[in-house]
Parts: structure tokens; C-alpha cells; sequence
């Protein structure tokens, strides 16, 4: 399986029966999972959505947004628990407006889950722990 680093955006392989949370990049050799959400921006966007082969969920969010301020932790919890399975990033909709356009982004938080470059699930509004879960679980 092809990731892209967190850090420097290298894409790597993942070997097979090697514990995810133990590689690290070849290129920069940081850790290749972090257990936290990354930010996505204009110019990591590609490398996470469309070149790597993990499925990435994206919360375009806010800062002013109250429901974004009470799913981020419920975002976080996720990320460090499922972050082999899947890759968390978010997308600051203020900063990121290009991001937020191409998308199609209207109402905040939206939950997007990309494979490799087409979006397989998307959903508008914050979830609860054991909903945000359940939702994943189709798209693993």
C-alpha cells in the first residue's frame, strides 16, 4: 500500500505484515502515523487524496463553527484510534478557500472520505463518537 508522509509528503510502501505504526518515511524518516489529524492545505491536498492508496477523511471546518469546535474531539479520538485503517486530515474552510470551492462546500462541518482521489462518502453536520464510527465502518 502506497501513503503519503504526514511530514514532507514523500509517498512510501507500506510493507506487508509490518506493524503501520513503526514505519517511518524514507524520505524525511519521520513516523508515517502520528495518531493525530493532519492539515491539509492547497499544496498536500493531492499527495493524501489521490496519490496515496489509504482512505483519507477530511473535516472541512471552521473556527468560528460550534459544531466544529465540539466533533473535533471526536475527529482526534478517531484518528488516533483508527489512523492505520484510515488517514484523518482537516481542512481549515477560512484558510483553505480554494479547497472548500472545489468541493462544494456549503454547510460546515462536512465529512468527506476520499480513495484514492474520488470522494466514496460524504456528510454534512457533526456526529457523535459511536455515529462517526459507525459511518466509517462502511468504507474501510
Amino acid at each position: 500500500m502506497i501513503v503519503a508522509c504526514p511530514y514532507c509528503n514523500g509517498l512510501n510502501r507500506l510493507p506487508a505484515g509490518k506493524p503501520a505504526f513503526e514505519a517511518r518515511c524514507g524520505k524525511c524518516k519521520q513516523p508515517l502515523f502520528s495518531g493525530e489529524p493532519i492539515e491539509l492545505t492547497a499544496a498536500n491536498f493531492t499527495a493524501h487524496a489521490h496519490k496515496s492508496e489509504l482512505p483519507l477523511v477530511v473535516d472541512f471546518w471552521a473556527s468560528w463553527c460550534g459544531p466544529c469546535q465540539s466533533f473535533a474531539p471526536v475527529f482526534s479520538q478517531a484518528a488516533r484510534e483508527l489512523e492505520s485503517g484510515f488517514r484523518f486530515g482537516k481542512i481549515n474552510t477560512e484558510q483553505q478557500q480554494q479547497l472548500a470551492a472545489q468541493f462544494n462546500i456549503r454547510s460546515i462541518p462536512t465529512l468527506m472520505v476520499f480513495k484514492q482521489g474520488k470522494v466514496i462518502a460524504q456528510q454534512a453536520g457533526a456526529f457523535t463518537n459511536q455515529a462517526f464510527y459507525q459511518w466509517l465502518s462502511q468504507y474501510k
